[in-house]
């Protein structure tokens, strides 16, 4: 992937057109919506119930989309999942003084919190992070393969050999062949472009939330090694 292609890349469009623009708060809010299931589950690991959890996470994003920058750009920070990571433990910070100069002025909101400030710069607090956000782009890739496939005509498909993707397939490759009218052989090559396939939508995926081609293929290595982990 040239340097050029990531010109129009979701990131790339909130780093250089900001949040006072158009583009760049359409991109930074469809780049929350991809990540808000494991920022929630970041917060809810450090939280007392699932409805804070809930109500932080949401006032996370309502702040972070109110915003009109998202800060200067960082070097240790380049990559959107890095970024955020940084920003959703400085909310929390923030969460967690407020909490403990409310109990000591005598209020109660957000006491529950009073956990929300350990752990997060430790090395599990960002390998389970880092886990949530490879799923979630491997969730993201299957459906648009899918919608590919069934496009195509082809949503049986993806039915079946999804679970061959990851090469954990249950029973033999002649019986699913069979089942799709496909010889052995044939059967093999589809895996095999399919897999290609699914390949492309995750790197695409990852490009998303980078600035340049070095990095995206940075990222795509750490999130192999996240899920090989």
């Amino acid at each position: 992937m040239s340097q050029s292609s990531f010109h129009a890349t979701r990131w790339t469009l909130v780093r250089q057109a900001g949040l006072r623009s158009d583009a760049g708060r359409t991109a930074l809010s469809e780049l929350c919506g991809i990540y808000y299931e494991p920022v929630f589950r970041f917060i809810r690991a450090r939280t007392a119930n699932e409805d804070l959890a809930r109500d932080l996470t949401h006032g996370f994003f309502e702040e972070l989309l109110l915003r009109e920058s998202v800060g200067a750009p960082d070097p240790e920070k380049g990559r959107f999942r890095s970024w955020l990571l940084g920003a959703v433990k400085h909310f929390l910070a923030r969460q967690h003084a407020q909490a403990m100069a409310a109990k000591r002025g005598g209020g109660t909101e957000h006491v529950e919190l009073h956990e929300a400030a350990e752990n997060l710069t430790g090395e599990d607090a960002r390998a389970g992070f880092d886990r949530d956000w490879a799923l979630a782009l491997i969730r993201r890739a299957l459906v648009s393969l899918e919608g590919e496939l069934a496009a195509a005509g082809k949503g049986n498909h993806f039915q079946m050999l999804q679970p061959w993707l990851d090469g954990g397939a249950p029973g033999s490759s002649r019986e699913t062949a069979e089942l799709l009218g496909l010889s052995e052989n044939a059967f093999h090559v589809t895996v095999h472009r399919l897999r290609q396939r699914f390949r492309i939508f995750v790197r695409a995926e990852v490009a998303a939330t980078t600035t340049c081609a070095t990095e995206a293929d940075e990222e795509f290595r750490h999130l192999v090694e996240v899920l090989a982990g």
